[in-house]
């Protein structure tokens, strides 16, 4: 009998173990075109400094607690400013996580350069919609 315990406390430990596991983030490609308000959005190698100057809005990122939307304004070839213009601020967890992650995320996006940035821990899901979100407003910065 105790053999038996032992063997579905071990199969249910493993369950849950396998299920927790996370294989995608979820982050659908960007797909080349034009998004509303003359905004260009497209595709580049990730990570590479944007090229034309302009203020340049990327696609919403949609995430588990709503959507995440990056502006850029570059100018010589260089981000020179980077605001998170649409987040998730529906209940007070909402407010109180990006209220801090958020001015990360911009800080960070001056830093890199890129959308090569760190996750925030405790935000990863706004942290993850703002990486794709950002690579986006490079991609249509590239044009």
């Amino acid at each position: 009998m105790r053999r038996i315990a032992i063997a579905v406390a071990a199969t249910a430990s493993a369950l849950v173990l396998v299920f927790s596991y996370r294989t995608s983030t979820g982050i659908a490609p960007v797909a080349e075109g034009q998004s509303s308000g003359g905004q260009r959005t497209g595709t580049a190698a990730p990570g590479s400094t944007p090229g034309g100057d302009g203020t340049f809005t990327g696609e919403a990122a949609d995430t588990r607690y709503g959507p995440v939307r990056v502006r850029i304004t570059v100018s010589g070839g260089r981000i020179t400013d980077a605001q998170a213009v649409e987040y998730p601020q529906e209940s007070g967890r909402d407010v109180r996580i990006n209220s801090a992650a958020v001015p990360r995320l911009n800080q960070e996006t001056l830093q890199a350069q890129s959308a090569q940035i760190d996750t925030v821990s405790g935000a990863t899901y706004t942290s993850e919609g703002y990486q794709q979100s950002l690579q986006s407003a490079l991609d249509a910065a590239r044009g």
